[in-house]
């Protein structure tokens, strides 16, 4: 009998220290009003729902909203530009940029490195020098492809890289 009142003042006592909100978030949310003035005018398209998101997408807002204005510019203009590009996506497309994406975040470090020097090096290109690259590409076949890929991949173990 005791047993069961312990477990009984246990189960409420648990209960009152984890308050939840009615849709089953935890109040770890970001109250509308603690959001800067910046913040808010960036987010204010959400304002009525904002209440009703789960707690982690108002963070994720919130998050968002400090990178769009840490941003120049010139880069929030680069954003609106790749923003577009993704509306323009299928949905398919867009699963398949999702998993590239998961698949570049679980390379090592010095891998997602390289990545970015290669595209980078691949944006320094003039506009008809890359093209050239695609268009050799694009007409090697399948083998080919995977030769030249391991030769590359050679050439970076021989440099240490």
């Amino acid at each position: 009998m005791l047993r069961r009142y312990k477990w009984t003042w246990m189960t409420l006592l648990v209960l009152a220290a984890a308050p939840v909100w009615a849709d089953g978030t935890p109040p770890s949310g970001v109250a509308w009003g603690a959001l800067p003035p910046g913040e808010q005018k960036v987010l204010s398209r959400f304002h009525d729902q904002w209440e009703t998101f789960p707690a982690a997408r108002q963070r994720a807002l919130e998050r968002g909203a400090q990178r769009w204005l840490a941003m120049t510019p010139d880069q929030r203009e680069h954003a609106k530009e790749r923003f577009q590009r993704w509306k323009k996506l299928s949905p398919d497309e867009r699963q398949l940029a999702r998993e590239r994406w998961q698949k570049f975040r679980d390379l090592p470090p010095a891998e997602q490195q390289r990545i970015r020097d290669s595209a980078k090096r691949f944006r320094n290109l003039t506009p008809q020098q890359r093209e050239r690259l695609r268009e050799r590409w694009r007409e090697m076949s399948p083998e080919q492809r995977a030769i030249l890929r391991e030769r590359l991949r050679e050439r970076r173990r021989q440099r240490g890289g």
